[in-house]
């Protein structure tokens, strides 16, 4: 208690040491301005470290829980319980999925400029459990109204989506913030900690798909086996477990102080303004001439058109912060411009993956599911997805990145882009793959096995692996430091954006073709599988055009 005391009299002229104090007593605190929950200065031996992550994982994992114990067997839900048609239930789960990990932009913009993560994913999480709440109460409901009764149907449906939205809405603030969080625990100015840092996202990854795992077999097997208000209450008293876990670490926590000024969007927006404001105006030959506060920031050139919001204006203009922005401001837009084009790629990636959450499933459901003396549930089926990723995390982390780090002499195996553009590879095998199972059982007199889906979902486990774990790394790394958070939402904006990219290719085709009917037997899904091979393989040439013109 004594240190602690004398630790809270210290100085705060400057978290980063300066000489001539010792170096023993730099290395006492973070370098990278993290502080405690008191806001001093955070230190290295208390705080931060693989000691805060496991809170951070816990809330994670009871979150993903949560999240995956509904989205499993939500189209399941959909059509035998409220009674909606294949091609609706996929498009309505492809959107609920899809808000899912739009809600994360709020989140991020609220941590990056008011709240700060920690206090985001406090209030969100809250949102969460209660949306839980409704969710498990509102499978009670078919036993309480009317079965014949229009009224009791409309209001049973009503409760139903306003749960689902609300664990929309609160995950929206955990997603983006608890993988920031759990990398800020990582001093960037120390190089074991920074190592540290990029093994995190991969065991990040590998508690949710832990938590997935369990939903997948033990959650889903109970929905369909003993009922659907038993099977959301377990998770829902899980997700009231985790609040408890995450609130329990906030001593030990390192946190990343808010900016000064304005928020991220706000400073990003005020760059797009004035430099159309200032379009007219010549850039000096001298870049040093262009607009800083303080210790000049590296300017690039890349972009050069926006370097005109940092022109300085003569005396007798206005030089407000919509007509004039500081040469860090024009750079924090630059970088989120280098991000774009990789970002582009993505959707079609994770509209690939959707599939084991609508037609998949729907397709495991056309096919004979009994294993031996066992009925496996189609939704059950992602479990090779999960055991996949669980298996292929800790050999990508113990065996290819020390391989591959002696031959590309990068620190982290492969670059990030590289890692990405593998994972966009296995997608798109494994769309073919499914299309050649579709079409054999099409053509085949007997029914076949179930079985013969998990090669795929194995497939895009891997996938996965390298690709959405390579796309949290590249958003978190190449942010500007005052938009981790929203660097993180722009992973999670990715998925969304393949989740309705799903939902409208489902539409357009379920309106032009009749490849996806209610009875599969008169369809054609192969069709299908095989138009999303063909969109990920030119998705996978466009990825690699850009990346080879990716600037740091």
């Amino acid at each position: 208690m004594v240190m602690e005391a004398a630790d809270e009299e210290r100085p705060l002229l400057n978290h980063l040491c300066r000489p001539p104090q010792p170096q023993e007593e730099c290395s006492r605190y973070t370098g990278d301005g993290t502080v405690d929950i008191n806001a001093q200065p955070a230190l290295k031996q208390s705080t931060g470290n693989w000691r805060a992550c496991f809170f951070i994982l816990g809330a994670e994992f009871s979150e993903c829980v949560c999240f995956f114990a509904v989205s499993k067997n939500l189209i399941t839900y959909l059509t035998t319980v409220l009674h909606e048609s294949n091609v609706g239930a996929a498009r309505n789960v492809s959107t609920w999925v899809g808000s899912c990990f739009l809600t994360p932009v709020i989140g991020a913009f609220l941590a990056d400029s008011y709240w700060g993560r920690y206090l985001t994913i406090l209030v969100f999480l809250s949102v969460y459990t209660f949306g839980m709440l409704i969710m498990a109460s509102s499978t009670a409901l078919p036993l309480l109204l009317p079965r014949s009764s229009d009224e009791g149907s409309g209001f049973h449906r009503a409760a139903v989506y306003l749960g689902l939205y609300l664990v929309a809405l609160g995950t929206g603030g955990i997603k983006p913030c608890s993988a920031a969080l759990g990398a800020d625990q990582f001093d960037g100015a120390d190089p074991t900690e920074r190592l540290a840092k990029a093994s995190f996202f991969n065991w990040y990854y590998f508690s949710i798909n832990i938590g997935s795992l369990l939903s997948a077999t033990l959650l889903v097997w109970v929905q369909d086996n003993i009922g659907w208000t038993l099977g959301l209450a377990i998770p829902t008293v899980l997700i009231g477990f985790g609040l408890a876990i995450f609130v329990a670490g906030r001593k030990i926590y390192r946190y990343k102080p808010l900016g000064a000024g304005s928020s991220p969007l706000t400073r990003v927006s005020q760059v797009l303004v004035a430099a159309a404001r200032n379009c007219r105006l010549e850039l000096p030959d001298d870049t040093s001439a262009l607009h800083e506060h303080g210790r000049a920031e590296q300017h690039t050139s890349q972009f050069r058109f926006f370097d005109k919001a940092a022109i300085v204006l003569p005396s007798p203009e206005k030089k407000g912060p919509w007509r004039l922005c500081t040469v860090s401001q024009v750079e924090e837009l630059k970088m989120l411009l280098r991000m774009s084009p990789v970002w582009a790629s993505m959707p079609v990636f994770f509209a690939v993956t959707a599939q084991m959450s609508s037609t998949m499933i729907e397709q495991g459901m056309a096919l004979d599911n009994r294993v031996g003396a066992f009925v496996v549930p189609p939704a059950s089926l992602s479990t090779f997805d999960i055991v996949s990723v669980l298996v292929c995390v800790p050999l990508y982390d113990a065996v290819l990145v020390p391989l591959s780090r002696r031959i590309t002499g990068e620190d982290r195996g492969f670059t990030q882009l590289q890692r990405i553009g593998a994972g966009l590879a296995l997608s798109t095998a494994a769309m073919a793959y499914a299309a050649l199972v579709e079409a054999r059982r099409l053509a085949s007199a007997t029914s076949m096995s179930i079985m013969w889906q998990a090669p795929c979902y194995f497939v895009l486990g891997a996938a996965e692996v390298f690709a959405s774990i390579g796309m949290l790394e590249f958003f978190y790394d190449q942010s500007p430091g005052s938009m981790k958070s929203l660097g993180a939402a722009l992973a999670q904006l990715a998925i969304a954006g393949g989740s309705y990219l799903n939902s409208a290719l489902l539409g357009a085709v379920a309106s032009a073709t009749g490849w996806i009917p209610d009875d599969l037997d008169q369809g054609h899904l192969n069709y299908f599988y095989w138009f999303m091979a063909a969109l990920s393989a030119l998705n996978l040439l466009q990825f690699v055009y850009c990346s080879t013109r990716h600037k740091r």
